[in-house]
């Protein structure tokens, strides 16, 4: 300790508690990538990484709307079970081909009813339609229609509370996996960078030994050999420099602990929710702020995850009733009617 450090002797960072569901979590990023637990101290350094996706995920699952009652009797009364589902009856046919909500009902055979994650793809279509305007009836107007399709339900729980936990989990999981994502595409790099040096290498072998013996004597394409030989030395030298940027082989461990704890630490770089609020008319025609029109005000979470190919997809919580529940032979006999 330096003479300052004893005089005004530096505060220590108070270590994050750790909760049952960050223990879970460390334990589920040790499946994922097991060779994190060969890090020095990879819990401690772990804890407040995770702590940070935590209250982020946190803040964000806590402000979701409350659950929305899934079934044909809602549907009519319920704006935002309408917006989701173009006809009472599809509302137990579609989320019946859900095979976790068949698991989890079997798995749970005293539940009434699961919270479950209902996601969508919202597609957005620009048109035109009918409207009043003043006196009189357009057929020319401008419209946006919204509608929802590829309905899933993949995450099931047994209250309100226990289904928020789940998706805080799942959510700061995926954000992990980007981090796992970012080292797969080091290591990736890695290989590419050393076989491109060992080529490059090879190459300038080549050319020095070609200025050996008599080209060398009487100069014989001296001056293209020094040029090349010039690119090659600085082509050699940004891959060294790539390379270097990479850390060395045996630094992979801790190179991979940092990355992970990068990424969690900042977890709105790789999950966002955006609430989106629309006004929609009984066709689910988008009514702009101001315009005249029956129509019910809706806000729904849009999930932003740049590391999954679907990009955006809307969801919401909704509850479903066992009684609602299609048989699963009997519901894709009725899909396979529609299959050319």
């Amino acid at each position: 300790m330096g003479f300052l450090d004893r005089l005004w002797p530096r505060k220590r960072a108070m270590p994050v508690q750790e909760t049952a569901q960050m223990r879970a979590l460390v334990e589920r990023l040790i499946v994922l990538s097991p060779s994190l637990k060969f890090a020095n101290d990879y819990r401690a350094r772990l804890a407040p990484a995770l702590a940070q996706s935590i209250a982020y995920v946190r803040e964000i699952v806590e402000r979701l709307p409350p659950a929305r009652e899934a079934g044909a009797a809602t549907w009519l009364a319920d704006p935002y079970i309408h917006a989701f589902f173009a006809a009472p009856d599809e509302i137990a046919h579609i989320l019946s081909r859900s095979l976790e909500l068949h698991a989890w009902f079997e798995s749970h055979p005293l539940a009434r009813e699961t919270w479950a994650v209902l996601g969508m793809a919202m597609i957005e279509r620009h048109g035109f339609g009918v409207a009043q305007q003043g006196d009189q009836v357009r057929t020319d107007v401008a419209q946006i229609t919204l509608s929802f399709d590829d309905h899933q339900v993949r995450v099931c729980g047994e209250s309100d509370a226990d289904l928020r936990d789940q998706i805080v989990q799942r959510v700061v999981e995926q954000i992990a996996l980007e981090g796992l994502a970012q080292i797969g595409a080091d290591e990736s790099r890695r290989d590419a960078l050393e076989q491109e040096r060992a080529l490059l290498r090879t190459r300038r072998q080549l050319l020095m030994r070609q200025g050996a013996g008599t080209q060398k004597m009487v100069g014989e394409r001296a001056t293209a050999n020094a040029a090349e030989l010039a690119q090659l030395q600085a082509q050699i030298e940004a891959n060294e420099q790539a390379l270097a940027a990479l850390g060395l082989k045996t630094d992979a461990l801790e190179h991979e602990m940092d990355v992970i704890c990068d990424v969690l630490a900042d977890p709105a770089q790789h999950a966002n929710v955006e609430m989106k609020q629309v006004r929609l008319s009984p066709m689910n025609v988008v009514i702009e702020p101001g315009a005249a029109g029956n129509g019910a005000e809706i806000v729904f979470p849009l999930a932003h995850l740049p590391a999954s190919p679907q990009g955006v997809r809307a969801f919401s919580l909704i509850r479903f009733a066992r009684p609602d529940l299609m048989p699963l032979p009997k519901m894709l006999d009725a899909d396979s009617r529609f299959v050319i």
